[in-house]
């Protein structure tokens, strides 16, 4: 004789008694209802695997990894992304246990001041190194199961999307006659966001305690701003490693909202333009997606930042890009907005002073990383003329800064007649009283340190590196 327990409907337990021959019950099924504690340890065994996920070995690691390549200022507690190594092995299995009995504290986040490069500044919040290997642990377990939640609409902090393809996406919508945009400005987003609301948000999907007792205590967890402690009722601090995906949670629902009144648009972290036909239609949805997301979202729209405006509008700057309609096509092409330009252009001028006291191979170094980096980014825009006329100046700056360097005049007499020059014109330009960007200028400099000459010492071109990349 057998027995065979399974469950039934309505948490019913049904009992059979099966022959030993086959599977027809030898007795009447009977019904027993399963108690609390049985359904609460059915409960807690399924909750339990989403913080094993969370506390794996391996996903663990993979954080540690991440957290150490993106390298990052110390917190609160002063240690180092080099010391964190250590810290780890040390202390891995007391974080684990901490966590799991929910006795894990996190430590404030220490605030600092970012400067804003069209003025003013923003706040910016740096974790411990130990509380960023455990926000990262979550991030990389919680990120695919709200990712397939989200709009197509939305770029911003999500697996294998990025800046360029919103970019390409609001031309799409530009190009198809949804001309008129609308422009809401999210004011000290990371600061207002309601916690009830986003806890809310997050238990829809996330169907463990602990998980949720985590996330919360590191909304909870404070700042500290100079030796001052301050408590965060409100607000997910910028510059987590979970505030990217806890700001997509809660922006979701904006674009639901907007899915459903069938709008274009396009929303890239806080950063949002809706696209429609006409004035008015743009009017109107202005009024009602900013009551919309201060009633629903309990979130504050910045009124005098928000507006009604068209994509060539010398004002309208989305992700670093402007736009314009070309001539020859009729169609809108996008291109870096003149305060990047302007923010590109005081860059370089920063790293071409002429007494910075560097060597010239790092100052091409870091010249280089920059250009590489802006190039890429901006890489879809139109902006050939603009770069050859970059390229110009910069290497103007070099020759500057290498003229400046050479110091005495003995040494430059001596290294410009290794370029090539006759010993009448290196004594005499090397006793010049003109300044150095006089001197960089000059046919001394233009015919011996060359555009090749700087070319062969590693100096990459704006305009061959747009060329490379752009499509």
């Amino acid at each position: 004789m057998k027995i065979r327990m399974s469950e039934g409907l309505n948490n019913f337990i049904v009992i059979e008694i099966l022959t030993a021959e086959g599977n027809r019950p030898l007795a009447t099924r009977e019904k027993v209802d399963t108690n609390r504690q049985e359904r609460k340890e059915i409960t807690s065994m399924y909750e339990q695997k989403l913080l094993d996920k969370i506390l794996d070995r391996d996903n663990l690691n993979q954080a540690y990894k991440k957290v150490k390549s993106n390298k990052g200022a110390s917190g609160v507690d002063g240690m180092s992304v080099d010391e964190l190594a250590l810290h780890m092995v040390e202390n891995k299995d007391d974080i684990i246990r901490q966590i799991r009995q929910r006795k894990y504290k996190p430590q404030p986040v220490l605030r600092v001041e970012i400067p804003k490069p069209n003025g003013g500044t923003r706040f910016l919040g740096i974790p411990t190194v130990t509380d960023r290997v455990i926000q990262q642990a979550m991030a990389q377990v919680l990120t695919p199961l709200f990712d397939k939640q989200f709009s197509e609409n939305s770029y911003g902090f999500r697996p294998k999307r990025y800046a360029e393809m919103a970019i390409l996406q609001a031309l799409e919508f530009m190009n198809e006659g949804y001309d008129w945009i609308v422009d809401i400005d999210l004011e000290r987003f990371f600061d207002t966001v309601h916690h009830d609301r986003l806890m809310n948000l997050i238990a829809r999907t996330v169907d463990d305690g602990d998980v949720i007792s985590l996330i919360r205590k590191f909304l909870v967890s404070g700042v500290q701003i100079d030796e001052d402690y301050k408590e965060t009722v409100i607000g997910t601090p910028q510059g987590g490693n979970l505030s990217p995906l806890l700001s997509n949670i809660m922006l979701n629902e904006l674009d639901k909202e907007l899915e459903s009144r069938g709008l274009r648009f396009v929303r890239y972290a806080d950063d949002c333009i809706i696209m429609v036909k006409s004035e008015m239609s743009a009017k109107r949805v202005m009024r009602s997606v900013s009551k919309f997301i201060e009633e629903k979202l309990g979130l504050i729209v910045n009124v005098e930042k928000s507006k009604v405006t068209r994509p060539n509008d010398p004002n309208m700057k989305f992700l670093g890009f402007g736009f314009f309609k070309e001539y020859q096509t009729g169609l809108y092409k996008a291109k870096p907005h003149q305060k990047s330009v302007d923010n590109f252009k005081f860059k370089l001028k920063q790293l071409t002073k002429k007494n910075w006291g560097v060597g010239t191979k790092y100052q091409v170094e870091r010249l280089n990383q920059l250009i590489r980096g802006w190039v890429n980014y901006f890489r879809i825009g139109y902006m050939k003329k603009l770069l050859s006329k970059i390229d110009s100046h910069t290497r103007v700056r070099l020759r500057m800064c290498i003229w400046k360097k050479w110091k005495t005049a003995k040494n430059r007499r001596k290294n410009l007649i290794k370029l090539g020059v006759d010993k009448f014109n290196a004594y005499k330009y090397s006793h010049t009283s003109k300044g150095a960007i006089r001197i960089a200028y000059s046919w001394i400099l233009t015919t011996t340190i060359t555009n090749k000459r700087l070319a062969k010492f590693g100096l990459i071109s704006c305009l061959e590196q747009y060329n490379k990349v752009h499509a």
